[in-house]
């Protein structure tokens, strides 16, 4: 199978997340091929960036979703960090502010898509709308049901108008989460990144797995995909959604606008 079909949560089929294997090398041979392949993906993905830039007509949002820990910020990092960053957008979004609480749910997300031309990653998204907050009940399950509705319709909505959408959730196993958040407390240069926080989400961590499994499945469209990335080895994570990116933006096949004739033989003095 396909690497990408492998990970490719097919509209209307069940997520599974409990059957699929954070560990999986997806027919990865080793890192170090991995990285040679990364380099080259990225080299690509840096082409069709432009492609994409001097278009202008269409954006491209990365969604990005995961358990405390799965690896988000170093997706970004390393699979993104050769791009031009004048044509990258990365919002991350936390606890919502008093003016965002004064609105919908959807109201700062819709704020922050790419603007044409762009590449837009979300750290966390509109997703922790129907999960954190479920896992919290904050809301009930008749209300998570109707922003699945919801965020369907809005997702159509940015796509119908040039918005490709590619949604992630960084699968990521529990003993490798016990792991890395060790790694935290036991090396102060990483101190910062520990939250008393992560160990509460951690002692809720089915729920989360439940909830989240829930929202893929019920979300997964053609116009807005969710890919379910096995993240406990980190070059696996890397190669499969840098693979998914290139695919996508090869798919889209942005093009440049054509020569100015007013252009043609004027010579600068």
């Amino acid at each position: 199978m396909d690497l990408l079909d492998a990970i490719r949560i097919v509209p209307g089929a069940p997520a599974d997340l409990a059957d699929r294997d954070p560990g999986d090398t997806l027919g990865l041979a080793d890192k170090g091929s991995a990285k040679d392949e990364l380099e080259e993906l990225q080299e690509v993905l840096y082409g069709l960036q432009r492609r994409l830039w001097a278009e202008d007509a269409r954006a491209i949002l990365l969604v990005l979703q995961g358990m405390d820990t799965a690896g988000k910020d170093s997706t970004i990092r390393r699979v993104l960090g050769t791009l031009n960053p004048h044509g990258v957008e990365v919002t991350g979004f936390g606890v919502p502010s008093d003016l965002e609480r004064d609105h919908d749910y959807l109201w700062r997300i819709h704020r922050a898509c790419p603007t044409r031309g762009m590449i837009g990653v979300f750290n966390r998204s509109h997703y922790e709308d129907v999960g954190v907050v479920r896992v919290n009940d904050w809301i009930d399950d008749a209300e998570a049901h109707r922003r699945f509705d919801q965020i369907r319709d809005f997702e159509a909505m940015l796509s119908a108008n040039g918005t490709v959408i590619r949604k992630v959730w960084l699968h990521i196993s529990k003993d490798e989460q016990r792991e890395r958040l060790q790694e935290r407390i036991d090396r102060p240069e990483k101190h910062w990144k520990f939250k008393r926080s992560d160990l509460d989400h951690r002692a809720q961590w089915d729920d989360y797995q439940r909830v989240y499994e829930e929202a893929i499945t019920a979300t997964s469209t053609a116009d807005a995909p969710w890919f379910v990335v096995p993240a406990d080895r980190k070059w696996v994570r890397d190669v499969a959604v840098a693979r998914m990116m290139v695919d996508t933006l090869s798919t889209m096949d942005p093009q440049p606008p054509p020569p100015d004739p007013d252009l043609a033989g004027l010579v600068i003095e």
